[in-house]
Protein backbone atom coordinates (compact mmCIF):
# COMPACT_ATOMS: atom_id res chain seq x y z
CA UNK A 1 0.00 0.00 0.00
CA UNK A 2 1.41 3.16 -1.02
CA UNK A 3 2.28 5.71 2.06
CA UNK A 4 1.61 9.62 1.72
CA UNK A 5 4.19 11.46 2.43
CA UNK A 6 3.11 15.50 2.97
CA UNK A 7 5.15 18.22 3.01
CA UNK A 8 5.30 20.62 6.35
CA UNK A 9 2.55 23.01 4.41
CA UNK A 10 0.17 19.39 3.95
CA UNK A 11 0.47 18.82 0.29
CA UNK A 12 1.00 15.71 -1.08
CA UNK A 13 5.05 15.17 -1.78
CA UNK A 14 5.94 13.94 -5.22
CA UNK A 15 7.59 10.32 -5.51
CA UNK A 16 9.67 12.04 -8.19
CA UNK A 17 10.18 15.28 -9.22
CA UNK A 18 12.01 16.30 -12.77
CA UNK A 19 12.61 20.02 -13.51
CA UNK A 20 13.94 21.74 -16.22
CA UNK A 21 15.95 18.96 -17.39
CA UNK A 22 18.12 19.23 -20.26
CA UNK A 23 20.86 16.94 -21.03
CA UNK A 24 23.87 16.78 -23.81
CA UNK A 25 25.63 14.04 -25.23
CA UNK A 26 28.73 15.71 -26.76
CA UNK A 27 27.09 18.50 -29.66
CA UNK A 28 23.80 16.59 -29.02
CA UNK A 29 21.02 17.84 -27.00
CA UNK A 30 18.92 14.66 -25.87
CA UNK A 31 16.89 16.17 -23.41
CA UNK A 32 15.45 19.78 -23.83
CA UNK A 33 13.76 21.33 -20.85
CA UNK A 34 11.77 19.05 -19.36
CA UNK A 35 9.52 18.85 -16.23
CA UNK A 36 7.51 15.84 -14.81
CA UNK A 37 6.18 15.09 -11.54
CA UNK A 38 4.86 11.27 -10.46
CA UNK A 39 2.98 11.22 -7.75
CA UNK A 40 3.04 7.90 -4.89
CA UNK A 41 1.40 4.85 -6.50
CA UNK A 42 1.18 6.45 -9.53
CA UNK A 43 2.94 4.68 -12.90
CA UNK A 44 3.40 7.02 -15.58
CA UNK A 45 5.33 6.02 -18.76
CA UNK A 46 7.95 8.08 -20.54
CA UNK A 47 6.48 6.99 -24.58
CA UNK A 48 8.05 7.66 -27.86
CA UNK A 49 10.35 5.96 -30.61
CA UNK A 50 13.87 5.57 -30.13
CA UNK A 51 16.62 8.75 -29.39
CA UNK A 52 13.54 10.62 -28.40
CA UNK A 53 15.52 11.02 -24.54
CA UNK A 54 13.45 8.89 -22.42
CA UNK A 55 15.96 6.55 -21.38
CA UNK A 56 18.43 9.42 -20.68
CA UNK A 57 15.04 10.71 -18.63
CA UNK A 58 15.00 7.09 -16.80
CA UNK A 59 19.05 7.12 -16.09
CA UNK A 60 19.24 10.67 -14.55
CA UNK A 61 16.01 9.84 -12.72
CA UNK A 62 18.60 6.95 -11.01
CA UNK A 63 21.15 8.92 -10.59
CA UNK A 64 23.25 6.84 -13.52
CA UNK A 65 23.70 9.97 -15.29
CA UNK A 66 24.82 12.88 -13.61
CA UNK A 67 22.58 16.00 -14.22
CA UNK A 68 23.77 19.05 -16.24
CA UNK A 69 21.05 21.05 -15.93
CA UNK A 70 17.56 21.32 -13.72
CA UNK A 71 16.78 19.66 -10.51
CA UNK A 72 15.55 16.39 -9.35
CA UNK A 73 13.62 15.28 -5.97
CA UNK A 74 12.83 12.28 -4.44
CA UNK A 75 9.81 12.79 -2.27
CA UNK A 76 10.76 16.25 -1.89
CA UNK A 77 14.40 15.39 -1.13
CA UNK A 78 16.60 17.66 -3.68
CA UNK A 79 19.09 14.32 -4.97
CA UNK A 80 20.50 16.35 -7.95
CA UNK A 81 21.60 19.40 -8.97
CA UNK A 82 24.19 20.60 -11.55
CA UNK A 83 27.48 20.81 -10.10
CA UNK A 84 26.10 20.92 -6.31
CA UNK A 85 24.44 17.64 -5.13
CA UNK A 86 24.63 14.13 -6.84
CA UNK A 87 23.10 11.40 -4.71
CA UNK A 88 24.82 8.10 -6.19
CA UNK A 89 21.91 5.19 -7.11
CA UNK A 90 22.26 3.39 -3.96
CA UNK A 91 21.43 5.91 -1.34
CA UNK A 92 17.99 6.96 -3.66
CA UNK A 93 15.80 4.29 -2.80
CA UNK A 94 15.04 3.16 -6.15
CA UNK A 95 14.18 -0.33 -7.59
CA UNK A 96 15.49 -0.94 -11.27
CA UNK A 97 15.04 -3.15 -13.89
CA UNK A 98 16.23 -2.72 -17.64
CA UNK A 99 15.47 -5.23 -20.65
CA UNK A 100 18.57 -6.91 -19.56
CA UNK A 101 17.65 -9.33 -16.63
CA UNK A 102 21.49 -8.97 -15.52
CA UNK A 103 20.74 -11.74 -12.71
CA UNK A 104 23.65 -13.22 -10.68
CA UNK A 105 24.45 -15.86 -12.72
CA UNK A 106 26.36 -17.81 -9.58
CA UNK A 107 22.73 -17.17 -7.40
CA UNK A 108 19.78 -19.14 -7.20
CA UNK A 109 16.25 -17.37 -7.81
CA UNK A 110 15.55 -16.88 -4.14
CA UNK A 111 19.38 -15.34 -3.77
CA UNK A 112 18.95 -13.12 -6.71
CA UNK A 113 15.61 -11.93 -5.08
CA UNK A 114 16.95 -11.61 -1.47
CA UNK A 115 20.40 -9.82 -2.31
CA UNK A 116 19.34 -6.60 -1.50
CA UNK A 117 17.90 -7.33 1.83
CA UNK A 118 21.16 -8.21 3.63
CA UNK A 119 19.62 -5.77 6.34
CA UNK A 120 16.20 -7.67 7.27
CA UNK A 121 16.54 -11.27 9.18
CA UNK A 122 16.93 -14.16 7.24
CA UNK A 123 13.69 -15.07 7.60
CA UNK A 124 12.18 -12.29 6.56
CA UNK A 125 14.29 -12.28 3.72
CA UNK A 126 13.41 -15.46 2.43
CA UNK A 127 9.39 -14.77 2.97
CA UNK A 128 9.40 -11.39 1.37
CA UNK A 129 11.27 -13.06 -1.48
CA UNK A 130 8.96 -15.72 -1.94
CA UNK A 131 5.77 -13.98 -1.40
CA UNK A 132 7.19 -11.69 -4.47
CA UNK A 133 8.42 -14.55 -6.48
CA UNK A 134 4.78 -16.31 -6.40
CA UNK A 135 2.87 -13.31 -7.61
CA UNK A 136 5.21 -13.44 -10.14
CA UNK A 137 4.09 -16.89 -11.02
CA UNK A 138 8.03 -18.11 -10.20
CA UNK A 139 7.51 -19.63 -6.51
CA UNK A 140 8.21 -22.83 -7.79
CA UNK A 141 11.49 -21.84 -9.36
CA UNK A 142 13.32 -20.66 -6.13
CA UNK A 143 16.35 -23.24 -6.31
CA UNK A 144 16.64 -23.05 -10.13
CA UNK A 145 19.39 -20.85 -11.38
CA UNK A 146 19.30 -18.33 -13.80
CA UNK A 147 20.87 -20.19 -16.72
CA UNK A 148 17.83 -22.83 -16.16
CA UNK A 149 15.14 -20.38 -17.02
CA UNK A 150 13.32 -18.99 -20.08
CA UNK A 151 13.85 -15.05 -20.82
CA UNK A 152 10.47 -14.30 -19.30
CA UNK A 153 11.25 -16.51 -16.33
CA UNK A 154 14.64 -14.12 -16.07
CA UNK A 155 12.67 -10.80 -16.43
CA UNK A 156 10.42 -12.13 -13.38
CA UNK A 157 12.87 -12.63 -11.29
CA UNK A 158 14.65 -9.48 -12.25
CA UNK A 159 11.40 -7.26 -11.63
CA UNK A 160 10.96 -9.36 -8.23
CA UNK A 161 14.58 -8.44 -6.97
CA UNK A 162 13.84 -4.89 -7.72
CA UNK A 163 10.81 -4.78 -5.84
CA UNK A 164 12.16 -6.51 -2.80
CA UNK A 165 13.45 -3.79 -1.10
CA UNK A 166 10.32 -2.08 -1.83
CA UNK A 167 11.35 1.12 -2.90
CA UNK A 168 9.45 4.33 -2.95
CA UNK A 169 10.14 4.89 -6.54
CA UNK A 170 10.43 2.10 -9.29
CA UNK A 171 12.28 2.34 -13.10
CA UNK A 172 11.31 0.24 -15.23
CA UNK A 173 13.57 0.84 -18.72
CA UNK A 174 11.59 -1.03 -21.81
CA UNK A 175 11.43 -4.26 -19.49
CA UNK A 176 9.20 -6.55 -21.52
CA UNK A 177 10.35 -5.69 -25.16
CA UNK A 178 12.56 -8.50 -25.45
CA UNK A 179 9.53 -11.15 -25.28
CA UNK A 180 7.36 -12.83 -27.41
CA UNK A 181 3.73 -10.89 -27.38
CA UNK A 182 1.90 -13.41 -25.86
CA UNK A 183 4.51 -14.22 -22.40
CA UNK A 184 4.92 -10.16 -23.00
CA UNK A 185 1.12 -9.44 -21.98
CA UNK A 186 0.94 -11.64 -19.48
CA UNK A 187 4.22 -10.30 -17.45
CA UNK A 188 2.88 -6.96 -17.87
CA UNK A 189 -0.10 -7.62 -16.53
CA UNK A 190 1.32 -9.59 -13.48
CA UNK A 191 3.83 -6.79 -12.79
CA UNK A 192 0.68 -4.21 -13.19
CA UNK A 193 -0.87 -5.89 -9.86
CA UNK A 194 2.16 -6.40 -8.42
CA UNK A 195 3.17 -2.00 -8.31
CA UNK A 196 -0.47 -1.36 -7.71
CA UNK A 197 -0.64 -3.74 -4.73
CA UNK A 198 2.66 -2.20 -3.54
CA UNK A 199 1.68 1.16 -4.12
CA UNK A 200 5.78 1.99 -5.42
CA UNK A 201 5.05 4.77 -7.47
CA UNK A 202 6.94 3.83 -11.38
CA UNK A 203 8.35 5.42 -14.22
CA UNK A 204 8.26 3.16 -17.56
CA UNK A 205 10.43 3.45 -20.48
CA UNK A 206 8.69 2.21 -23.70
CA UNK A 207 8.12 2.96 -27.18
CA UNK A 208 5.82 0.71 -27.89
CA UNK A 209 1.83 2.43 -27.40
CA UNK A 210 -0.13 -0.01 -26.81
CA UNK A 211 1.96 -1.27 -23.39
CA UNK A 212 1.95 2.54 -22.09
CA UNK A 213 -1.77 2.70 -22.31
CA UNK A 214 -2.03 -0.57 -20.81
CA UNK A 215 0.18 0.05 -17.18
CA UNK A 216 0.22 3.78 -17.20
CA UNK A 217 -2.29 6.03 -14.97
CA UNK A 218 -0.32 8.96 -17.36
CA UNK A 219 1.62 8.76 -20.47
CA UNK A 220 4.10 11.49 -21.08
CA UNK A 221 4.53 11.72 -24.76
CA UNK A 222 8.25 12.21 -26.41
CA UNK A 223 10.19 13.13 -29.29
CA UNK A 224 13.32 14.83 -30.12
CA UNK A 225 13.97 15.73 -26.22
CA UNK A 226 10.85 17.10 -25.55
CA UNK A 227 7.30 15.87 -23.86
CA UNK A 228 4.53 16.70 -26.19
CA UNK A 229 1.65 15.99 -24.10
CA UNK A 230 0.92 14.31 -20.89
CA UNK A 231 -2.33 12.60 -19.39
CA UNK A 232 -4.35 9.63 -18.97
CA UNK A 233 -4.54 7.13 -21.90
CA UNK A 234 -7.49 8.36 -22.83
CA UNK A 235 -6.70 12.12 -23.19
CA UNK A 236 -3.67 11.23 -25.36
CA UNK A 237 -5.70 8.74 -27.66
CA UNK A 238 -9.28 11.02 -27.88
CA UNK A 239 -7.87 14.60 -27.29
CA UNK A 240 -4.34 14.44 -28.82
CA UNK A 241 -2.50 18.31 -29.20
CA UNK A 242 -0.27 17.80 -32.13
CA UNK A 243 -0.71 15.34 -34.90
CA UNK A 244 2.62 13.34 -33.68
CA UNK A 245 0.54 12.22 -31.26
CA UNK A 246 -2.40 11.00 -33.33
CA UNK A 247 0.03 8.72 -35.84
CA UNK A 248 2.42 7.59 -32.57
CA UNK A 249 -1.07 6.14 -31.66
CA UNK A 250 -1.40 4.22 -34.66
CA UNK A 251 -2.80 4.32 -38.39
CA UNK A 252 -4.46 7.19 -39.36
CA UNK A 253 -6.02 8.54 -42.89
CA UNK A 254 -5.24 11.90 -43.45
CA UNK A 255 -7.05 14.11 -45.98
CA UNK A 256 -6.46 17.58 -46.56
CA UNK A 257 -8.88 20.78 -47.39
CA UNK A 258 -9.27 24.39 -47.26
CA UNK A 259 -11.46 25.82 -44.26
CA UNK A 260 -14.36 27.58 -45.54
CA UNK A 261 -17.41 28.91 -43.26
CA UNK A 262 -15.64 26.69 -40.39
CA UNK A 263 -16.08 23.00 -42.30
CA UNK A 264 -13.29 21.43 -44.70
CA UNK A 265 -15.11 19.40 -47.30
CA UNK A 266 -13.57 15.55 -47.74
CA UNK A 267 -14.10 12.63 -49.48
CA UNK A 268 -16.07 11.35 -46.20
CA UNK A 269 -18.50 14.48 -45.34
CA UNK A 270 -17.72 17.63 -44.03
CA UNK A 271 -15.91 18.23 -40.97
CA UNK A 272 -15.75 21.02 -38.59
CA UNK A 273 -12.48 23.31 -38.46
CA UNK A 274 -14.46 26.39 -36.94
CA UNK A 275 -11.19 26.82 -34.58
CA UNK A 276 -8.92 27.07 -37.71
CA UNK A 277 -8.59 30.89 -39.76
CA UNK A 278 -11.07 30.96 -42.66
CA UNK A 279 -9.26 29.73 -45.65
CA UNK A 280 -6.29 28.15 -44.12
CA UNK A 281 -5.07 24.90 -45.05
CA UNK A 282 -6.34 22.10 -42.93
CA UNK A 283 -5.26 18.72 -41.73
CA UNK A 284 -7.79 15.98 -40.94
CA UNK A 285 -6.71 13.07 -39.67
CA UNK A 286 -9.15 9.96 -39.18
CA UNK A 287 -8.63 6.66 -37.29
CA UNK A 288 -10.00 3.51 -39.04
CA UNK A 289 -12.04 2.57 -36.63
CA UNK A 290 -14.11 5.91 -36.78
CA UNK A 291 -15.38 4.66 -40.55
CA UNK A 292 -18.32 2.76 -39.77
CA UNK A 293 -19.49 1.27 -42.99
CA UNK A 294 -22.67 -0.43 -44.25
CA UNK A 295 -23.25 -2.34 -47.15
CA UNK A 296 -25.46 -0.83 -49.99
CA UNK A 297 -27.49 -3.09 -52.67
CA UNK A 298 -26.73 -1.70 -55.93
CA UNK A 299 -24.90 -3.00 -58.44
CA UNK A 300 -21.01 -3.56 -57.79
CA UNK A 301 -19.99 -1.46 -61.01
CA UNK A 302 -21.98 1.11 -59.37
CA UNK A 303 -18.09 2.92 -58.63
CA UNK A 304 -19.29 6.61 -58.35
CA UNK A 305 -20.37 5.31 -55.41
CA UNK A 306 -17.56 4.38 -51.98
CA UNK A 307 -16.88 1.22 -52.96
CA UNK A 308 -14.61 -1.74 -51.20
CA UNK A 309 -11.13 -2.12 -52.52
CA UNK A 310 -10.01 -5.08 -50.55
CA UNK A 311 -11.09 -6.40 -47.57
CA UNK A 312 -8.31 -8.33 -44.94
CA UNK A 313 -9.55 -10.50 -41.51
CA UNK A 314 -6.82 -9.65 -38.52
CA UNK A 315 -8.59 -12.44 -36.10
CA UNK A 316 -10.21 -9.70 -33.69
CA UNK A 317 -10.87 -7.07 -36.20
CA UNK A 318 -11.27 -6.15 -40.40
CA UNK A 319 -8.62 -3.94 -42.00
CA UNK A 320 -10.88 -2.69 -45.04
CA UNK A 321 -9.42 -0.79 -47.75
CA UNK A 322 -12.10 1.08 -49.71
CA UNK A 323 -12.59 4.05 -52.14
CA UNK A 324 -14.36 7.11 -50.66
CA UNK A 325 -16.43 9.10 -53.27
CA UNK A 326 -17.27 12.75 -52.13
CA UNK A 327 -20.78 14.61 -53.37
CA UNK A 328 -18.42 17.22 -54.74
CA UNK A 329 -16.46 14.58 -56.50
CA UNK A 330 -13.17 13.83 -54.70
CA UNK A 331 -12.02 10.60 -54.02
CA UNK A 332 -9.62 9.14 -51.26
CA UNK A 333 -8.21 5.81 -50.81
CA UNK A 334 -8.96 5.12 -46.82
CA UNK A 335 -8.62 2.24 -44.63
CA UNK A 336 -11.26 1.17 -41.77
CA UNK A 337 -11.01 -1.43 -39.09
CA UNK A 338 -14.20 -3.44 -38.47
CA UNK A 339 -14.32 -4.91 -35.49
CA UNK A 340 -14.97 -9.34 -35.96
CA UNK A 341 -15.34 -10.78 -39.72
CA UNK A 342 -16.21 -7.86 -42.13
CA UNK A 343 -15.42 -9.29 -45.60
CA UNK A 344 -17.28 -7.64 -48.04
CA UNK A 345 -16.87 -8.16 -51.85
CA UNK A 346 -14.44 -6.15 -53.31
CA UNK A 347 -16.42 -3.72 -55.76
CA UNK A 348 -18.93 -3.91 -53.04
CA UNK A 349 -20.92 -0.24 -52.51
CA UNK A 350 -20.93 1.26 -49.22
CA UNK A 351 -22.31 4.21 -47.10
CA UNK A 352 -19.52 5.51 -44.81
CA UNK A 353 -20.71 7.28 -41.64
CA UNK A 354 -17.55 9.34 -39.22
CA UNK A 355 -17.49 8.87 -35.66
CA UNK A 356 -16.38 12.39 -35.34
CA UNK A 357 -14.97 11.58 -31.90
CA UNK A 358 -11.95 10.01 -33.57
CA UNK A 359 -11.06 12.99 -36.49
CA UNK A 360 -9.05 15.35 -35.41
CA UNK A 361 -8.09 18.48 -37.30
CA UNK A 362 -4.78 20.82 -37.28
CA UNK A 363 -3.93 23.58 -39.54
CA UNK A 364 -1.57 22.35 -41.96
CA UNK A 365 1.55 24.56 -42.14
CA UNK A 366 3.44 22.52 -44.59
CA UNK A 367 2.34 24.59 -47.12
Amino acid sequence: MAVTVLSPDNTTLMALSLKDVHHTYAANQVVKGVSLEIAPGEVVCLLGPSGCGKTTLLRIAAGLEVLQQGSVSLEGQTVATPSQRHLPPEKRNVGLAFQDSALFPHLSVLENVTFGLKQMPARQRRERAVELLAQLGMADYINTYPHMLSGGQQQRVALARALAPTPKLMLLDEPFSSLDARLRDRIRDDTLHVLKKLGSATLLVTHDPEEAMFMADRIALMRDGRIIQTGTPRELYCTPVDPFVVTFFGEVNELSGTVKHGRVQTPVGEIDASWLPEGSNARVMIRPEALRLQERDLPADAHRHSHVVMAKLLGRSSLIHLCAHGTDGQEAHLHARVPGVFLPQEGQPIDIDLDHSQVFVFQDTTF
